[in-house]
């Protein structure tokens, strides 16, 4: 329940209802508190809400060691500086009677059930908040220090405990040019924390009736289809948000490119390789988390989008967040985005990503974001926006393990749940999504168990900064012994720099420089196509080759053979050093290229596309004719925009354009024909590329 709600409501009721029992000298019980139970060798986390109501009081208490969520309370009565309250219909009559502290911001006393009593501490959340604040005091040297040794140009921050909001704040620059500061208003992307809001919508139409998480997507999407067959039929909601699809990344499908639609991409799954079965492993997919997004706007009736801002910004007060960041840029406090290039901080371009939205589009602020916090840690009921408490406890619970040790000793092994990695840090139970996106880092932080949430946005990409903040938060906030992570993060920096040194050094050991190129650079020119992946370009001036894909340009250097390499580039988000390997036919022509878009399938092919011209009619007409291949004559003519060969004898055989002013027979595998033009007027020659030889036929002049 939201909490500022609750007491303003309580507060009214108790000016109304001065024979309802609540009387002006009783300490108020009304709001939030939160504290434990001392069992033996353990402290039960508990939280309690009140309300004062015409007959007294009612109230709620949720235990999350035990999954209870908010389990009525009774016999709740004031007796002076002294509260007694019961948990209703629960074995053993677990009673609570505690005295009020001085303040009146603390309860103190016994817990009995079923003969046992031990003592347990609430404290109104209010009073913790206050106390979290003073825990932090120091925090914004902390930051300020850290920025300048991250070069990191600014940070938004929002901690939240026990439903209330302890901290938000901006640090450092949003601007560095202009020398803008951060606010709590200030939009930064947050990347793939974007995820969580995804499966959050899900659960919004779960709560509605209108999506079940275990149903076969096709119910929903009739249309959908995977290469798999079977993981097609059989792939659910659920898969869709849990990273189990047995699909790799393939990002490289999506990234960098502004022409797609959302459809087109849910279209082009069905031609990219899966490399797992259907929830054999995790593995982290953007692509399975847009089509989540593409469900929720089929099933909203509109568009993610739409539904995002209905079902969540709206009801939760999240004002200044958008889907996209055309929107962002249009915004007077929004920050601009940077990245390292060899140890100096650069200003890069935007990445637009709203095909792709679902998966990692939304930007937000500090300020917004801690309201996103407070709704899944449970303060916000579902008629304000929330989810109802066993749908998010859905979301929250592990799914699919991911492989894989961590490198700390006080965090366990990862899980996934829904939107949301799962593990333990430092023994307390932790959901966490981070972002990253070109010029932004984002971490976004959960400890249900403790009322904890923590949300760190900067702007600079592949920045493990905010990520650090909210581990040096977290372990301040919920009393643990403070460790160094700024401190031990620096070092290990180092060494990865020295270790990354070391491979670039070594990139050119099995590298044959002497081994040159089949071919002039030239005859590599051409455009190329994948079903899955689109069109591929390359072009030629003089021996260079450049590779054109998705919107970037990317220069090629030779490397061995007819293999060419993806020069370290400004402009290129692919990874330098990709290499691109150049495949020819029978007849000696490229007709293939194959690319490692996808480490984890084979390279992925694409075959060369036929000239544009060859379905011009106009031009097409200059290869119709006859052509002398004694003892016969082969006939072309041209049927709308398709070309066919006639021979004397045998049946009419069509041509399908493959290349350059070349055809093959259709259905007749090795076997081709090339013709022989100039810039204007008719073909001279057509050639006949076969497994048993290559013949040519002169055009028989009429």
């Amino acid at each position: 329940m939201n909490g500022k709600r609750m007491f303003a409501t309580a507060f009214l009721l108790m000016l109304a209802l001065a024979a309802g029992g609540v009387h002006a000298g009783d300490p108020d019980l009304a709001g939030d508190w939160s504290g434990s139970i001392d069992l033996p060798g353990t402290s039960l986390e508990i939280q309690v809400s009140f309300t004062a109501v015409e007959a007294g009081w009612s109230g709620t208490i949720t235990i999350p060691a035990q999954g209870a969520k908010d389990l009525p309370l009774e016999a709740i009565a004031l007796d002076g500086g002294t509260a007694t309250f019961a948990i209703k219909d629960v074995p053993g009559s677990p009673t609570f009677t505690g005295e009020f502290s001085a303040d009146g911001t603390a309860l103190n006393g016994p817990f009995t059930q079923s003969g046992g009593t031990f003592s347990f501490t609430l404290v109104r959340s209010e009073a913790r908040a206050a106390e979290a604040r003073t825990t932090l005091e120091d925090l914004g040297s902390i930051i300020t220090a850290a920025l300048g040794d991250w070069q990191t140009p600014g940070l938004g921050l929002a901690v939240v405990k026990d439903g209330q909001i302890v901290l938000c704040e901006g640090y450092g620059q949003r601007d560095v040019e202009n020398r803008l500061p951060v606010t709590a208003q200030t939009l930064f992307a947050i990347g793939s924390s974007t995820k969580a809001f995804t499966a959050f919508a899900m659960g919004l139409l779960v709560d509605e009736g209108k999506l079940d998480w275990d149903e076969p997507v096709r119910e929903y999407l009739p249309e959908f289809a995977l290469y798999d067959e079977y993981a097609g039929l059989h792939i659910t909601p659920r898969d869709l948000v849990t990273h189990r699809s047995g699909l790799p990344r393939h990002d490289l499908v999506w990234y960098g490119s502004r022409s797609f639609e959302r459809a087109d991409l849910v279209a082009r799954l069905r031609y990219l390789e899966p490399n797992k079965e259907l929830r054999q492993q995790w593995q982290y997919n953007n692509l399975m988390f847009c089509t989540a997004g593409y469900l929720v706007g089929r099933l909203h009736g509109s568009t993610w989008e739409d539904a995002v801002a209905a079902g969540i910004f709206r009801p939760l007060g999240m004002d200044r967040s958008n889907t996209s960041v055309t929107v962002s840029q249009a915004d007077p406090d929004h920050a601009l985005p940077y990245r390292l290039k060899d140890d100096e901080l650069q200003q890069v371009a935007f990445r637009n990503l709203d095909a792709m939205g679902p998966a990692g589009s939304i930007n937000s602020c500090a300020d917004d974001m801690a309201r996103w916090l407070l709704a899944n840690l449970g303060k916000t009921g579902p008629d304000a926006g929330g989810l109802k408490a066993g749908t998010l406890q859905e979301l929250q619970t592990p799914q699919m393990v991911i492989p894989g040790m961590p490198r700390e000793d006080f965090v366990t092994p990862r899980s996934y749940g829904m939107g949301w990695f799962i593990d333990t840090w430092r023994g307390r139970f932790r959901l966490e999504h981070g972002g990253n996106i070109d010029g932004f880092s984002a971490a976004v932080w959960l400890f249900p168990r403790d009322g904890l949430g923590i949300v760190a946005l900067g702007n600079r990409d592949a920045d493990a900064l905010p990520g650090l903040i909210a581990a040096t938060v977290a372990d301040r906030m919920l009393g643990l012994e403070p460790m160094d992570h700024l401190g031990t993060a620096r070092a290990r920096r180092e060494q990865v720099k020295a270790v990354v040194e070391e491979s670039t050094q070594n990139k050119d050991r099995f590298r044959n420089k002497d081994a040159k190129p089949s071919r002039k650079a030239e005859v590599f020119a051409g455009r190329f196509r994948n079903p899955g992946y689109g069109i591929v370009e390359f072009t030629a001036a003089k021996q260079d080759l450049t590779m054109l894909y998705n919107g970037m340009t990317m220069p090629l250097e030779h490397w061995q053979y007819d293999v060419y390499s993806v020069k370290p580039s400004d402009d290129a988000v692919i990874p330098e050093d990709l290499k691109v390997v150049f495949r020819g036919d029978v007849s000696g022509a490229i007709s293939t290229v194959e690319i490692g878009f996808e480490l984890l399938v084979d390279p992925i092919v694409f075959e060369r596309m036929p000239s544009a011209r060859l379905e011009d009619p106009e031009f097409l007409d200059r290869l119709v004719g006859r052509y002398a291949l004694p003892p016969q004559t082969v006939t072309i003519v041209r049927k709308n925009d398709r070309l066919e060969a006639m021979v004397p004898g045998q049946p009419v055989m069509k041509l399908d354009p493959s290349g350059e002013d070349s055809f093959e027979l259709s259905g007749l595998s090795g076997f081709s024909i090339r013709f022989t033009v100039g810039d204007e007027g008719p073909a001279t020659e057509a050639v006949f590329i076969q497994p048993n030889g290559v013949f040519v036929a002169k055009r028989i002049q009429d």
